[in-house]
């Protein structure tokens, strides 16, 4: 194969790998925004839960003083039914008796359903506390790999730099800027394969001529529709490596 078309095919790999890893790089900030948004949620369900929870035992406690108050009012009643002197005096007092012991008893029925209730937030509240506890052992388990990724792509991204230094240096300048022209018309890919007579990223067909030239890969020739620098893999390689990836 050409030496310099070679070149320019390892020097496409490199920047279509460095250029992956770079959008991976940008893309952190995001994945990290996703990783703490998630942990505040788990974070505020374990805040509502606990909230449901004060609530009820608040509501609970205001009951049980409306108990109390009525309780008293019983009490008094109770004392006074003691004291009268007449039936009237005394069926008023019994009215009077009776209705707190019905408010007393709605209201011990309406601590029995906060009693229950308070059972059920309990239970949720321990779940949510459950599933922040997994939470945070799989995001900070997410995030020590998000820091090896990074370190890994910025280390890799240095490498390849370095070996894309190299091999510019070693290639004509005037084949250079043709990649360069077309990487930056063509989304950053200035080199393609050749295959059934077709350039395998436009899909337009070549002409036979072309095609029996770029087949053999003496040629720095370029696709008549895209521009692209076209080279050919035999099929033994094709198979071994499965073209330029």
């Amino acid at each position: 194969m050409n030496q310099d078309l070679e070149r320019l095919i390892a020097l496409q790999r490199l920047d279509t790998a460095s250029d992956l890893a770079r959008r991976t790089l940008a893309s952190e900030p995001e994945r990290e925004a996703a990783l703490a948004a998630r942990l505040a949620s788990a974070e505020q369900n374990v805040a509502t839960a606990k909230t449901r929870l004060a609530d009820n035992q608040n509501a609970r406690r205001a009951i049980e003083k409306d108990v109390a108050v009525h309780q008293g009012r019983l009490s008094k009643f109770r004392d006074q039914a003691m004291e009268v002197k007449t039936n009237q005096e005394y069926a008023a007092v019994q009215k009077e008796i009776g209705f707190a012991q019905g408010e007393i008893k709605a209201l011990e029925d309406r601590i029995l359903e906060r009693m229950i209730e308070a059972d059920e937030l309990t239970a949720a509240l321990k779940n949510a506390e459950a599933a922040l506890s997994a939470d945070k052992k799989t995001i900070d388990s997410d995030r020590r790999a998000l820091a090896a990724e990074r370190a890994e792509l910025e280390a890799s991204v240095a490498r390849m730099a370095t070996e894309r230094a190299e091999l510019v240096a070693g290639l004509d300048p005037n084949l250079m800027r043709t990649f360069d022209q077309v990487a930056r018309k063509r989304h950053g890919v200035a080199v393609a394969e050749a295959r059934d007579g077709i350039c395998t990223i436009c899909h337009v067909r070549l002409r036979p001529q072309v095609f029996n030239t770029v087949m053999r890969n003496v040629e720095i020739l370029q696709c008549d529709s895209c521009q692209r620098i076209l080279y050919f893999v035999p099929k033994a390689a094709a198979a071994a490596t499965g073209g330029l990836s």
